[in-house]
């Protein structure tokens, strides 16, 4: 198990009135107002580069002064004052006016006790996994405690900077691209740790918030850091068709419907990936993947009835980060084959004029159409195609005309149909029959 513990970041609380302040004399650089939440008890944390002979003033008027320490305010002991201002030895301490027959409490922090010291920074390999990468500090920046009234510990957060380079999805490039990252830490341990960046990268720690206001910030910068971390982003776009012949079972969003199916497979991946693979199923689980493509993206046909399943996988060069993206399901539906027997081309322009038959999951097409006298009207290779009622260019007379159609479903279907087709009320003629299939002899 990881020893490294996650830093939060440092947010503070909403302000509440105060009738009056404490004021210093003394003070080597200004001192830092911050407002703590109203469940402390305190009207104020003041922060003081060294508090060694500050001497506080309170702007209300204090009749009496009182410290107090870890054992909160019940323990305060009292505090000799002149003139209505006390010196400070040095060191926290929570101080207590009373003032108007109210007491006020405020905490003191002696900066010059938990100066921050920010010596040396370097990654922790052994201590870091595939989403954590942890952070070694040589050095002191541990967030300040403090005491509320009721002796309860609290922390003060020092609001660090921690800059560093990962990658980003954009989804307009769709890619992994450069990203400036910065963390606001509350404070930093000797081993603590972040979300692990995309990419290798140099950490830069800065700080504090209290050195940031005096001017006098600090910083430390580590050697290039190498990551585990990989990321992937999974795309499936279906080839649309827009057959006004071809059934489908899948009215919905998802993948499939009828046969042929082309889907684009992509993937975006982050810098640390080094083994990548798509895989297709018929099991959810993945047992036998039926077929395996090692490129970020390919398009594939889907021909067989059922559902099948696609994932993309990839792990870093260790094989320590394996990565599963989506899972998409691909349902393609039974065949079928509905033959019209008649229309007139030419009667109504747009409406009825071409003969094509109604289907769904097809993946072997061949039709023929021929005269009373055997001669090859025209030939559809493709179930989408229809014929328009011409021969070489002109309208054929009304009349009865025959087909012969070989096809094969996604589902191992074989279709073997023949009939006769009637080109019924156009201008150029008349013809009636009653239609239907047969088997061919």
């Amino acid at each position: 198990m990881n020893k490294f513990v996650s830093i939060s970041i440092f947010t503070l609380s909403m302000p509440f009135a105060a009738s009056a302040a404490l004021t210093f004399d003394g003070a080597s650089l200004p001192v830092v107002e911050v407002r703590p939440a109203a469940s402390t008890g305190l009207e104020m944390i003041y922060v003081i580069n060294n508090a060694s002979g500050v001497r506080v003033s309170y702007t209300g008027g204090g009749t009496a002064w009182q410290s107090f320490g870890s054992s909160g305010g019940a323990y305060a002991e009292d505090l000799p004052a002149s003139g209505g201002t006390v010196t400070l030895s040095g060191g926290d301490t929570g101080i207590i006016v009373t003032s108007g027959g109210r007491q006020y409490c405020y905490w003191i922090v002696d900066y010059s006790r938990h100066e921050l010291e920010l010596r040396n920074l370097s990654a922790a390999p052994g201590e870091s996994d595939c989403s954590r990468m942890a952070l070694a500090l040589d050095g002191r920046a541990e967030a300040i405690p403090f005491y509320t009234i009721t002796g309860r510990r609290d922390e003060l957060g020092r609001e660090l900077k921690l800059s560093y380079t990962t990658l980003a999805f954009d989804e307009d490039a769709v890619a992994y691209t450069t990203a400036e990252e910065e963390k606001i830490l509350a404070g930093a341990g000797a081993l603590f740790g972040i979300e692990a960046p995309l990419c290798d990268t140099r950490f830069r720690l800065s700080g504090d918030r209290f050195l940031r206001a005096w001017k006098m910030e600090r910083s430390v910068e580590s050697e290039m850091c190498a990551t585990q971390a990989i990321a992937a982003e999974t795309k499936a776009v279906q080839t649309e068709r827009s057959n006004d012949n071809e059934q489908s079972d899948n009215a919905d969003s998802g993948l499939g419907g009828s046969a042929p199916c082309e889907i684009e497979f992509s993937a975006a991946v982050s810098d640390g990936v080094v083994f990548r693979e798509w895989q297709i199923s018929r099991s959810p689980d993945f047992d036998i993947p039926e077929n395996t493509f090692n490129e970020e993206s390919f398009t594939y046909t889907f021909l067989e009835n059922g559902t099948s399943y696609v994932r993309f996988v990839a792990d870093n060069d260790a094989g320590t980060c394996g990565f599963t993206g989506t899972t998409y399901e691909i349902f393609i539906g039974e065949s079928r084959l509905d033959i019209p027997n008649a229309f007139s081309p030419g009667a109504s322009p747009g409406v009825n004029d071409e003969w094509k038959v109604s289907y769904k999951s097809l993946v072997e097409f061949e039709c023929h159409i021929f005269n009373k006298w055997g001669i090859k009207m025209c030939s559809l290779t493709d179930p989408s195609q229809g014929w328009d009622g011409k021969y070489n260019g002109k309208v054929v007379p009304a009349g009865t005309y025959y087909y012969v159609i070989k096809a094969k479903g996604a589902d191992g279907k074989e279709y073997k149909k023949s009939g006769d087709i009637n080109i019924i009320n156009y201008s150029g003629g008349s013809a009636t029959g009653s239609g239907g299939e047969k088997d061919p002899e």
